[in-house]
Formats: C-alpha cells, structure tokens, sequence
C-alpha cells in the first residue's frame, strides 16, 4: 500500500502572496485528527498523520477501510443515517474508541465527508446554559444605547465564557483597516483599544473564509502542523487535495503564525461578524499560553457573535436616525423659511438651520454674482474661485467630498475653513450652494507601521509578516469628519428646494400676461412647500416592513415578552396604518392633479346615486336623510367627479355629532362668473352644486385653510382622518375649470359650494 500526503509546499512570495492557497494546506491543527470518507462509497481516502495518538491506529490500517471497520458497527450505522440528513454543525456526532468519546464535526467538501474528532477534554459534553447567556444578552442590549457600549459588553461577556486573556472586536473601514472598537483584557496586559490594524493584517484570501466559516480556532501557535495522508493512485495524473475551509482543525498559513509569534500570542479564537453577506468586523480572542476550547463553549462564543451580529444594524439604524431627526428638524425650518418668504437670500442665508441641516461648520450661496456666507468659510475671493472650478466639473452631478484635495488643487489654502463639502449647482453660470466642514486633524494609532506590514524575509524567498507592534502614529490632514447619508439627503433636498425657490423668483419677475397661470404656479409652488419633503422620501415600503415584523412579533407571542413589549408594538403596528393611510391619501391627491384627464359626457345624478349607494351602510348605519335636486349632464372625468361627491357627503354623515341624524341637501342654480370671483372666468356662467348640512361646522377663519392639504380642524381620535380629502376635492374642482368654497357657523353645519362651467 503506497501513501502519500497532501500538504502544499508552495512558498508564499511578494508575487503570489495574495493568492496564498490557504484553503488546501493539506494538513491540520494536532488538538484533533482527521477522516475524509467517500460520500458515495464510505470509504475512508483520506486521514491525518496522527490518528495513531488518538484511537492507536495507524493511517495504514485506517485508508480504503470503512468506518464499520473503525468504530462500533452501531456507530458507524448511525453516523450514515446522521449523515444523510441536513448537518447540523452545532451538534457533533459522537464517536467512541476504547471507551473514549470524540466529538466529531461533519461537513462536506465536494465528494467528501469531513469528519474532524476532538477527545472531550474533560469526558463530558459540557452543555452551556443557553437560557442563562441569552437572558444575559437581553439585559445587556437593554442597558445599552449605543453600539460601542455594546461591542464593549460583548467583549467582556465573551472573555467570561471562553476565558482567554484578550477579546477584541474589530470593525472594517471601506479598504478592511481593522479598529479595534472594544476590548477586554487581563489587567496585566497593555491595551490595544483605540489601534488601528492594516489591511494586509488579514489578506483577500483569508476574509472570503471568515465569510464562509463564522468560527476559526488555533489552539497552540506553536504547534506542528499534521500531515493528511492519502492512498496514492499511480493512475491519477493531478495531485490531491482537500478544500478545507470549513473545517475548524484546519492549519493555518505559516506567515499567519509567525505574525502570531510576532505579537506573543499563544492561542487564538475568531468569530466572523457579518452584515449583508461581508464582513463587517472580528470578534478577536488572544490568549498568550496554548488553550483548547470545547466544543459546546466555542458554540457558547459563537452564539455571542450572533447575538452582536443581530444588532450590529439596529443599532447602526438607530444612531443615524437620531442624526436624521436633528437634520431633518433643521431642514423643516429652512424649507419654511425658503417658501414663506421671497427675501430668502437676504433675511434667512445667515440661519443656524442652515449649517445644522448639514452639520457643518460653515455655507456659502452664490448668487448673481453676489456671496451669502454664513459660519466659518474661506475669504470671498478664495470662495468665488471654488465656485467656479465646481461649476465647471460638477455642475450635473455635484460634489461631496470629505477630502477636497483630493479634488481640488487649491485645497490646501482653505482646508482650515473648508476641507471637506457638500455642493450643489444652482441655475446661473457659477452660481451654486456648498456647505463646509473645518479640517479635522486626525492621529491614527496604528499597531506598527502600515506601509511595512509585510516584507521579504532575509533570504528574499518569502514573505514575512511585520515583527514590531509598536504604535505607529500617522497624521492625517486635509480632511473633515465624513458626511453622513443624512446629511447628504438633507443638503440635496434643499439645494433642489432653493433651485426651484430661484427659479419661482425669475418667473416673479416677468412680466406675466395670464393671470390664472400664474395662480396655478402660485398653488403648485405651495404644495411644493407642503410636500417638498414627503416626495423626495420612499415612504411604503419601509411602513410596509414595519406593518410585517410588528405583525410576526404579535403573532408568535414569545412568552418571554412583557405586556409593556407587545403593547409598544402594537401602538408601533397601529401608528404605521395610520401612516399607511396618509400615503394612501397623498397618493390620491397626487392622482387628482396628475392623471390624464379624459372628459366624458356623464349625468350627474347617475354620479350621485352612484355615490348613495356606495354609502349605503353609512346612510343606514346613522339614519341620515339626503335631498337632491336634478342635476345637470356635463363633460367630466368621471372617477373624479364620483371621489369629489363622495368626499363631500361622506364628510357630511362623519361630521355630525353622536347621537344626531345627518340631513344633507344637494342643491342646484347657475350662477355668473362676476357675481362669484372676478379672477376665474367672470364672463362665464356657472354650475353651482350646494351640499348643505347640519353637521358640527367649524369657525369662519378656516373657510379657505380647510382646503390646504393635511389641514385638520377636530382632533383624529374622534374624527378619523388624513386632512387630505378636501384638498383632493380642490384639486378635482381646479381640473374641471371649476372651484369650490365652504360656508359654515360652528355648531350650525356647512355649506360646500362646487362651481363647474357651463359648457354651451
């Protein structure tokens, strides 16, 4: 019987160091040993060198034999029926030889079963009190606001389970620098907190791995890697091998070990911590003595990076959504400030909002050749120039940077005022508006020197990793704090809400022959102003998700939530239908002033009997009487004129008070133009269409605000509502060359008017 190993010797050079093999070493980690069965066939091809100290038998009598021939003819039986199943890597199948039970974790590596055996370490299973760390867990995300103090309680968690001298957890920036975010450590031990880690720390090759295996153990550094032997086949022209990226016993790059040795560690532990499929950081466990870790207890500390895992997002979320409130507080102020006062550029430049809607410590306007500045920014001449050499490279698409000299060639004359910007054009050659953020000098501490992380070693055959951790201090100038996505969306919003307030300027300015356009631009800019923020925001499908997952928690009914817990989520399910009916309506409202008008010659009253019988339930339901006079047949859109009538009667019945019968009167009379609104058509005849009740009223003041949408005159509890419904009844009377007005006396009920032309 010919055997030969699998072991990669392939020296790792300044050439290939990136696609070092790592996943193929052809050998393992001595605290365990090896079998690879035929997935088909159950024989054994594969073994490691050292099954002997374990269950005194050598690879020889162990390769093309059956795992009948092993172990008890039992186990060897059930393992097939364990094996055919889904794999539960959490639950390792036992073995048993001479009376000694190994753990035994299974994957499967193309057509190989991957048994990796561990002796328990003290004859027991050693189950963790899941009910214990998870109760633990929840304590801890309760006292917790933020996600560092988070990370932190983790680590120290996590050091109580495993018991090895150092936990940190890092967190990747954008090119895989590691931060270490967290720690907790023996007080003997120098901390590396705050240490920033270089890229090359952990290569490509070695990150997809973290990705696919969560869970990576080295119990001695200065172990002896073993040899996994195989039969050799004369006939097989390509070497073997055994892809081994799921295994935990697997060896570990020699250039991995020797950056261990470099930093004095003696044992390691890594959790991988994922979020949308990458990698978002490590949870990093350093003990500086060799230490194996039972199975069920790495479970332990896996289970502590699932639960960090699960919040990573939540808590990222939750912290920019404070941001956001902040930001969006201030862009509400400077959205009013912009639509209710056409003095913008003189009165309001200068407002705090301005600089708070971006968090930035300084703004400027150009404007006609004029500068509005407000906070810290550069000199006028300095400012002027960036103007231009942004509007000659940026006009389209703008510009946001945390880096301007990156950019800008000029950057470094005004990086004290204006190192990082967010900019964007506004109509006119150079005009544009940038918001600014001051230097932040910056000192990174990394743990030795970036740019020597790996170096040729002496001979120049290899590489080597750095051998000095010393803190290395890198000064970063030329740069701002980085822009957050709210920022950003709230600076967008309102360079596009100051592009549309210039140029409703310019159309003031001109000289402008129809009047009843320039109402109509009047109307579309003030709904602009009421609707600015609502449109630039996709509001359903997140109202959807929450309405899902609010949902799902009351339905399964975890017994371990508390009354207050289910009674928030209900409030937060409620609050998202309610929120779900304003889009709706809003959407409506959208509908009435966007769709195509397609005119029909329709009878009113088959309209109106369309409408009482759509309210039929409603009509019954509180006994209400309606009177209607002959209508006449005019051109309409149909669906609209149907939504307008069944707007007003539906009002009509919901806002009379409890207990009182509704009586609702249609009344018909035409009207001349003059005798109504010397703005609209005064040479036409009119429709005028009354709908009069004896509902609650409402004050004279609110005879024209109660058409302005969101406008709420009782309060939602007890009279459900959006506000919108009206609005879309204005905007229906608006798209048939119409109007509407309402009369009322508090207590004394309403008279809303609808004035159609008269088509001859």
């Amino acid at each position: 019987m010919n055997i030969k190993d699998i072991v990669n010797r392939d020296l790792v050079n300044l050439t290939n160091c990136e696609s070092e093999p790592i996943h193929i070493p052809g050998s393992i980690q001595p605290h365990g040993f090896m079998l690879g069965v035929n997935s088909q066939t159950y024989l054994i091809d594969f073994c490691s060198e050292n099954s002997g100290s374990y269950i005194e038998l050598a690879p020889q009598a162990i390769l093309g034999k059956t795992l009948s021939d092993i172990f008890p003819e039992q186990e060897a039986e059930d393992f097939k029926n364990y094996a055919s199943k889904a794999i539960d890597s959490a639950k390792p199948f036992v073995f048993s030889f001479n009376e000694v039970p190994y753990n035994t974790t299974v994957h499967k590596s193309n057509e190989t079963l991957v048994l990796e055996l561990e002796p328990f370490p003290d004859g027991t299973i050693n189950l963790p009190n899941l009910y214990n760390q998870t109760r633990t867990f929840v304590s801890i995300m309760e006292k917790t606001s933020y996600l560092h103090d988070l990370c932190q309680e983790i680590a120290a968690e996590t050091r109580a389970i495993t018991g090895y001298d150092r936990v940190m957890i890092y967190k990747f920036d954008a090119e895989y620098n590691g931060d270490v975010i967290a720690e907790s450590k023996r007080e003997d031990l120098v901390s590396f907190a705050g240490q920033k880690y270089p890229h090359t720390d952990i290569p490509a090759q070695a990150r997809e791995l973290y990705i696919r295996n969560p869970l990576r153990m080295i119990a001695d550094i200065n172990y002896t890697p073993v040899p996994i032997l195989t039969l050799d086949d004369a006939s097989e022209k390509t070497n073997k091998s055994l892809d081994l990226s799921l295994s935990i016993l697997r060896s570990v790059s020699p250039i991995h070990i020797e950056y261990l040795k470099n930093m004095g560690v003696g044992a390691t532990l890594t959790i991988s911590l994922l979020q949308n499929q990458k990698l978002w950081g490590l949870v990093a466990c350093h003990h500086y003595s060799a230490k194996t870790l039972p199975h069920y207890t790495r479970l332990s500390a896996l289970l502590q990076g699932h639960f960090l895992t699960s919040q990573i997002s939540v808590r990222e979320v939750a912290e920019e959504f404070e941001v956001t409130q902040n930001v969006d507080r201030s862009l509400t102020e400077m959205l009013a400030n912009l639509h209710e006062n056409n003095q913008f550029f003189e009165e309001y430049h200068s407002s705090d909002a301005l600089l708070k809607l971006a968090n930035a410590s300084g703004a400027a306007i150009f404007y006609n050749n004029k500068l509005y500045k407000n906070g810290i920014t550069p000199v006028d001449e300095q400012l002027v120039n960036l103007f231009h050499f942004l509007a000659d490279k940026y006009k389209s698409q703008g510009l946001a940077t945390h880096s301007l000299s990156d950019q800008y060639p000029d950057a470094h004359a005004i990086s004290q005022q204006a190192a990082g910007i967010v900019y964007h054009a506004l109509p006119g050659n150079a005009d544009g508006i940038i918001w600014m953020r001051q230097e932040k000098v910056e000192t990174i501490n990394w743990a030795g020197n970036p740019d020597k992380a790996v170096l040729p070693n002496e001979e120049g055959l290899r590489l080597s990793p750095r051998k000095s951790f010393e803190r290395w201090m890198e000064v970063v100038k030329n740069q701002s704090a980085p822009w957050r996505k709210s920022e950003l969306h709230a600076a967008s919003g309102f360079a596009y809400a100051l592009q549309k307030h210039i140029n409703y300027r310019v159309i003031q300015t001109q000289e402008d022959a129809n009047r009843a356009l320039n109402e109509e631009l009047k109307t579309a800019n003030q709904e602009l102003a009421n609707l600015n923020w609502i449109s630039t925001h996709d509001l359903k499908e997140p109202l959807r998700k929450i309405q899902i997952f609010a949902s799902k928690v009351l339905d399964r009914e975890d017994p371990d939530l508390s009354a207050q817990v289910k009674d928030s989520v209900e409030r937060m399910r409620v609050a998202a239908e309610k929120m779900q009916n304003l889009i709706e309506d809003i959407l409506a409202y959208s509908k009435a002033g966007n769709s195509e008008k397609v005119f029909e010659e329709i009878d009113l009253n088959a309209v109106l009997n369309n409408v009482l019988r759509e309210l039929r339930e409603n009509i019954e339901e509180r006994n209400a009487s309606i009177e209607t006079q002959e209508l006449p047949t005019l051109k309409v859109i149909p669906f609209q004129i149907h939504q307008l009538f069944l707007n007003l009667i539906s009002n009509a019945i919901k806002f009379t008070e409890s207990g009182k019968n509704p009586e609702i009167s249609v009344k018909l009379s035409v009207v001349k133009g003059s005798d109504i609104n010397d703005i609209i058509s005064p040479q036409k005849d009119f429709y005028s269409i009354a709908f009069e009740d004896n509902g609650i009223g409402f004050e004279k003041e609110y005879e024209h605000r109660i058409f302005d949408v969101f406008q709420r005159l009782h309060p939602a509890h007890k009279y459900p509502g959006t506000g919108i419904g009206l609005a879309i009844c204005k905007k229906i009377a608006e798209n048939h060359k119409g109007f509407i007005t309402a009369h009322s006396e508090l207590g004394k009920g309403s008279v809303f008017t609808l004035f159609l032309p008269v088509t001859r």
